[in-house]
């Protein structure tokens, strides 16, 4: 599914400042892998997705999706197959824009676009079942500008319109580290089950050991731009948050295992 062969990408070259924040990175995701990311602060978590992204170029390596070379594509023509949502609830939606609006501009990405626009009664109908199912009551207010929603139901928002039509792999990058506790833990809910569903395979980053521990099926732990740790199956879900802790500091040394967002 995705195959990220030797990936080095270098912040600065040349300069005082220069900054190697992907070491030579390999990874493979199998179809319907789960994969939650973790690793202390400047770990290359979020430039190892950037990259997949096309937000970043890399120096040197290669990344195929589903036999699709990403690395030739522009950041705007890998949008037709990943699906994002970002830390920040206020990226990843048209703040001006209307909830139907939004949701259409999603349903419509990567698509032939004729000279119409508006929202057809069908894709209303469609929109409505989905936020229903976001249990969040976005489904009577599909007119209401999307800056006018909360940071939880933003980030739900745009959960749905990055999962919208099943992409080729789902990138969440600290997607819930913005939000109150108890709302982080409806859009992790919201997020787990609409992988589960629609099968999806997906990479997320989190600083939580326990987030890390209990979704997906498989843990990758990083430091100084290399994966240092790689889990899955029953070695996974045997962890304890503590047992982590302690593979990190043998891995990566006391002063990572110390980060305290890491061990949030």
């Amino acid at each position: 599914m995705l195959k990220v062969d030797r990936l080095t990408k270098v912040f600065n070259p040349g300069t005082i400042n220069e900054k190697l924040a992907l070491d030579n990175v390999s990874l493979h995701l199998r179809p319907g892998d789960f994969v939650t990311v973790i690793g202390g602060n400047g770990a290359g978590k979020s430039t190892l997705l950037n990259c997949v992204a096309g937000v970043f170029r890399q120096e040197a390596g290669s990344i195929v999706l589903d036999g699709v070379g990403l690395d030739r594509l522009p950041e705007h023509k890998r949008a037709k197959y990943l699906g994002r949502v970002f830390q920040d609830p206020l990226m990843g939606t048209a703040a001006d824009m209307e909830i139907e609006e939004n949701l259409a501009l999603a349903n419509r990405r990567g698509k032939p676009r004729g000279l119409s626009w508006g929202v057809t009664a069908r894709e209303r109908a469609q929109f409505r079942e989905k936020l229903a199912a976001l249990e969040l009551g976005l489904e009577d207010r599909m007119a209401v500008k999307v800056r006018l929603l909360s940071g939880g139901q933003r980030q739900a928002l745009t959960l749905l319109m990055a999962t919208l039509n099943a992409p080729k792999l789902l990138l969440l990058d600290e997607h819930t580290a913005a939000l109150d506790p108890k709302t982080a833990r409806k859009v992790l809910s919201l997020s787990d089950r609409f992988i589960s569903e629609m099968k999806l395979t997906c990479m997320m980053v989190t600083h939580n050991m326990r987030d890390a521990i209990q979704y997906g099926n498989r843990l990758i732990m990083m430091s100084q731009g290399k994966i240092i740790l790689d889990v899955n199956g029953g070695d996974k879900k045997n962890l304890s948050v503590e047992e982590l802790v302690q593979l990190f500091s043998r891995k990566a040394g006391e002063e990572a295992a110390n980060d305290r967002m890491l061990l949030g």
